[in-house]
């Protein structure tokens, strides 16, 4: 089939049903993308809501100031929490000033700015009448990240936001761990359903693409490639499915990468991917 009549069978079934991108409301989980600093760190926040109740978080809203415009456009939404995947200035960086704003606690790592709730990895809680959530504890890029697993039990939607974990055809850097560390933090994540819609906190796509296709040819990466050429934002587009598919960093079990980075373990694969994506 094509490249350029689908990118593959479950993704275009997932733009069909789903439509999860940036700014775009669906069925009763709205989650909408709001990009910051653009063209310097290209991060994305996430407002996410029950449309029953309307209650609503924000994820990682690191610059107050292009965050709450969004938000004031949207006065019917109740947040109850801003979410932080990890203490970086520039996902938990504008806590303060989004308190300030939306008098709501912070739920994140113990290391986030101005944290009122640390959850227990694996734990889980509700948003609104249909939407449950879990934290899943993936440290490495930062020993306090978090990753967080919505689903609508009415529609059956999936998403999970991965902050610096996790990007489309990437990992974070390992600034506070190991690569024995990345390797779990990978499976956590590979663990869930395959129809997880993945939203990172960066858009790194082009540049995660420059490396991936070195390491992993086949035609799912050809059809990213092609897919990422053609559209400036990509998050919300791809699953974990997806990314079992195109993402070297989630492949380190595959003999045939191993036997081309020369390595002969998982940990030793990652090590060496994190090396050799560095030095690009």
């Amino acid at each position: 089939m094509a490249a350029t009549a689908m990118f593959t069978v479950r993704s275009k079934l997932l733009t069909a049903q789903r439509s999860l991108g940036i700014g775009r409301n669906v069925a009763k989980m709205h989650i909408q993308a709001v990009p910051m600093r653009w063209g310097t760190g290209d991060n994305y926040a996430y407002i996410v809501s029950d449309d029953a109740t309307k209650e609503s978080v924000v994820i990682d809203p690191a610059e107050a100031h292009e965050v709450l415009p969004v938000i004031e456009k949207q006065s019917e939404l109740k947040f109850v929490s801003i979410y932080n995947t990890h203490h970086h200035y520039d996902h938990a960086g504008g806590n303060e000033k989004m308190i300030k704003a939306l008098n709501v606690p912070v739920t994140g790592g113990k290391d986030c700015q101005s944290v009122s709730t640390t959850p227990k990895d694996r734990s889980t809680w509700s948003l609104g009448q249909n939407i449950s959530i879990q934290a899943l504890y993936t440290p490495c890029h930062t020993q306090d990240s978090i990753c967080y697993a919505f689903t609508d039990s009415k529609t059956g939607q999936r998403a999970v936001f991965t902050g610096d974990t996790l990007f489309t055809a990437g990992c974070g850097r390992f600034f506070e761990g190991t690569a024995d560390e990345m390797v779990k933090a990978m499976d956590t994540l590979a663990a869930l359903p395959k129809d997880t819609v993945v939203y990172p906190g960066h858009e790194y796509t082009r540049g995660n693409i420059k490396f991936a296709r070195t390491v992993v040819k086949n035609s799912a990466m050809d059809n990213l490639i092609e897919f990422a050429s053609n559209n400036e934002h990509t998050t919300g587009k791809f699953t974990i499915g997806d990314e079992l598919e195109f993402n070297p960093f989630m492949l380190t079990a595959s003999e045939q990468i191993q036997k081309r980075l020369g390595v002969s373990s998982r940990t030793d694969a990652m090590a060496k991917l994190r090396e050799m994506k560095n030095n690009m």
